[in-house]
């Protein structure tokens, strides 16, 4: 029994190896050639992108080339792809010495888990059963890329703490988890959910914190001097938040209904991230007592009317109802951040390195919540005969569907996003608790020098002037 409890706490409590020379090699060259045989074997291109699509043309009397789908999505798709590897990127470089790791490992895992999705998502909602062939267009890359963004929540709030070898194995099996519950939600319980707030953003969201909560470090106050951020870091963070933010109303309209309901979708999310960052300023500058603003809620919280406009954003909300979704969520995000994340820490032991509860998780909830109640409102008189058919899809199964019913559905949807979220964390986390995935002991988490060679300038820095992170409060003044 002695010898088993000694080999048992060898095992666990060894000290931590940060080489990953063979791992992510490993890792990277096995998966990629996976995911090459696996292409070769199920992936081709759809009729639009076929080679026969003159003759797809003619046999569905199609005059134009503009009618193919690729002139109406592309220009959505590169709004997406740009939020995805260019703004989720640099709003993660807030650290002072984790920039590399922030863009870097974000382009890692977005480029994997692009395809990765897929794969997932075409077994799921494109396979051809006439060859057992998944089909793929431009609409399959904006929806990778929308399944990606999930899993780029979630390396949020491990962000700096984890290894490059745990982020591909939790994107491995996020995507997985994602493409699950999203046809649950979307196929099975036809809910309706253009911008994700549900599907992307509660799940993301909950899978990182479960993960993180996990993966909780008790002796992390060990790389306190490294969870700060400098001058220039939060100014190339902000640089993420401007491209999400620009990119927004294409992110929430990309896959919408034709016509009306992408038009809706567009104008809503605008809104709403509008009224979403007049309420930021407000609340961040009432929260301290000189009213000085914290850049760390004008990166994020800004962002907040964003997602929570995702599940309603093609409905009838009205333009004054974005507006009011926008400004409680300004409000809601702002306070998170000042409150909620040093609580979590502190009691719950989830330590949210980018705050991802304040910017996707509850934005994403009360997006839910939104999308339910404006749903069951939904009547012939606001969209007409026709509109409420288009907008809720009520056509063959769900011809006899009423919009009350239709609301309850929306709140289903909100139960299989968390549930996926929690428990699909929980699982995850324990796999990455193993002591084999080359993760950073406690003093160095936060730090590039670990898994990056740094250029020779900057393997020392001297004591400059710090700014806030999502994880402490620098402010003595901060109105508790």
């Amino acid at each position: 029994m002695g010898n088993c409890q000694d080999i048992c706490k060898t095992f666990w409590c060894r000290p931590k190896n940060t080489n990953v020379r063979i791992s992510l090699p490993a890792v990277c060259f096995v998966w990629q050639i996976v995911m090459i045989i696996l292409f070769g074997v199920f992936v081709r291109y759809n009729p639009e992108a076929d080679a026969h699509w003159p003759e797809f043309m003619q046999k569905h009397n199609i005059t134009s080339n503009i009618e193919n789908d690729f002139y109406y999505r592309y220009p959505s798709f590169q709004d997406v792809h740009v939020m995805i590897f260019v703004g989720f990127g640099f709003l993660m470089t807030f650290l002072k010495r984790y920039s590399f790791g922030g863009v870097g490992f974000n382009f890692l895992i977005a480029a994997f888990g692009v395809q990765w999705a897929l794969l997932m998502q075409g077994w799921f909602h494109s396979l051809d059963p006439t060859d057992g062939t998944i089909k793929i267009g431009v609409e399959s890359l904006i929806n990778a890329d929308f399944c990606v963004a999930g899993c780029l929540i979630a390396f949020g709030a491990c962000l700096g703490k984890v290894s490059p070898v745990q982020l591909m194995v939790m994107t491995l099996f996020g995507i997985t988890l994602y493409s699950v519950e999203e046809y649950i939600i979307l196929n099975i319980l036809n809910a309706r959910d253009a911008g994700g707030s549900m599907v992307i953003h509660i799940f993301g969201a909950y899978y990182g914190l479960t993960i993180s909560w996990i993966l909780y470090r008790p002796n992390l106050h060990q790389s306190h001097r490294l969870q700060g951020s400098h001058y220039h870091t939060d100014v190339f963070a902000m640089i993420g938040t401007l491209f999400l933010w620009m990119y927004w109303p294409s992110f929430n309209s990309a896959i919408a209904y034709h016509g009306d309901g992408q038009h809706r979708a567009a104008i809503n999310t605008y809104l709403s991230l509008t009224a979403s960052v007049l309420t930021t300023f407000a609340v961040s500058s009432l929260s301290a007592k000189r009213g000085k603003l914290d850049m760390v809620h004008i990166q994020n919280a800004t962002l907040a009317g964003g997602v929570a406009m995702g599940t309603a954003a093609e409905f009838m909300i009205t333009p004054y109802g974005a507006l009011i979704v926008g400004f409680c969520c300004g409000i809601i995000s702002t306070f998170g951040y000042v409150v909620l994340t040093p609580f979590m820490e502190k009691y719950l032991k989830i330590q949210d390195t980018c705050g991802i509860h304040n910017l996707h998780a509850m934005p994403g909830l009360l997006g839910g919540v939104v999308g339910a109640i404006t749903a069951a409102a939904a009547s012939t008189s606001i969209y007409g005969q026709q509109g409420l058919l288009n907008t809720f899809g009520f056509v063959g199964e769900l011809s006899n569907r009423s919009p009350g019913t239709q609301g309850g559905y929306q709140a289903a949807g909100i139960c299989v996003a968390l549930a996926f979220g929690i428990v699909g964390g929980i699982l995850v986390g324990c796999i990455l608790r193993l002591p084999i995935w080359a993760d950073p002991a406690d003093d160095n988490c936060f730090d590039d020098e670990v898994y990056w060679e740094l250029p020779e300038d900057e393997e020392s820095i001297p004591p400059i002037l710090e700014y806030n992170n999502h994880m402490i409060t620098k402010n003595p003044e901060t109105c508790m």
